[in-house]
């Protein structure tokens, strides 16, 4: 990963967790983190693919990361893995919420526990991953909570109603997160990314026409991979953005 070209230097020891870090857009977040010198820990429940990560990532900063296995569905297991987190990083300063799974579901056939269990990875965890980090956050005399949305919700797509009303979600929960934890001096934003072409994409719902159909949408015809989301997430989790909250950002080569 060649990574952005900005060095944010506020960002160099501090405490970042990121949720969905095994692969994609979070294992490259967990790299850009590492390379501007924090100290991160990440979450993912596909321990091989987290423990891999966390051996070719082990030596690209001044610290290794930390990988954490477990699964964000289970609610009451949050709080003990943000104190785990904070505990071995000395403190939290920032929280990426990204884990997701942005499944395919037929309109006709989708059940209620199709729904509940769309929403339990995708929104859920958000709020209380959130909820644990921000004693932490506020501690460390104010943070920034970043939250991973989608311009999904914005594209009339017929085959991701749950993943859509998640994402949807997951704006206005920042929002609101944003008044609640602003006096505290904790910072909450949303990034929006466009298709970003992962090895999970390609392998699961990506042909190279689809590609191409996307690129002349943008107005910028370059595929979007997950580097592509490093150098915003670190603009947002930095002082940078010290007095910037409540807001979305969209990455997505001008779709919309």
């Amino acid at each position: 990963m060649p990574g952005p070209s900005a060095v944010f230097s506020d960002l160099v020891d501090r405490g970042i967790l990121v949720t969905g870090g095994a692969s994609g857009i979070g294992a490259a977040l967990v790299e850009g983190f590492l390379r501007q010198g924090a100290r991160v820990a990440y979450i993912d429940n596909d321990a091989d693919t987290g423990r891999e990560v966390s051996r070719q990532l082990k030596n690209v900063g001044p610290h290794a990361p930390l990988f954490i296995e477990a699964d964000l569905r289970d609610i009451a297991a949050i709080p003990a893995l943000v104190e785990r987190a904070a505990a071995a990083l000395g403190g939290l300063k920032v929280l990426v919420n990204n884990a997701a799974r942005d499944d395919r579901q037929r309109f006709g056939a989708i059940t209620e526990a199709d729904w509940d269990g769309n929403l339990a990875i995708n929104l859920k965890p958000f709020f209380f991953m959130s909820q644990a980090a921000a004693p932490h956050l506020a501690a460390g005399g104010g943070g920034a909570i970043v939250n991973f949305s989608s311009i999904a919700y914005l594209l009339n797509m017929g085959e991701v109603p749950a993943y859509a009303t998640a994402k949807a979600g997951i704006v206005g929960l920042t929002k609101s997160l944003a008044g609640a934890l602003g006096p505290s001096g904790v910072r909450v934003n949303a990034l929006l990314p466009g298709m970003v072409v992962t090895e999970r994409q390609k392998a699961l719902w990506l042909t190279d026409e689809t590609i191409e159909a996307m690129r002349r949408r943008q107005c910028i015809p370059e595929t979007l991979d997950a580097d592509d989301l490093v150098g915003p997430c670190l603009f947002l989790a930095s002082d940078c953005s010290a007095r910037m909250t409540a807001q979305t950002m969209i990455i997505d080569g001008g779709v919309l």
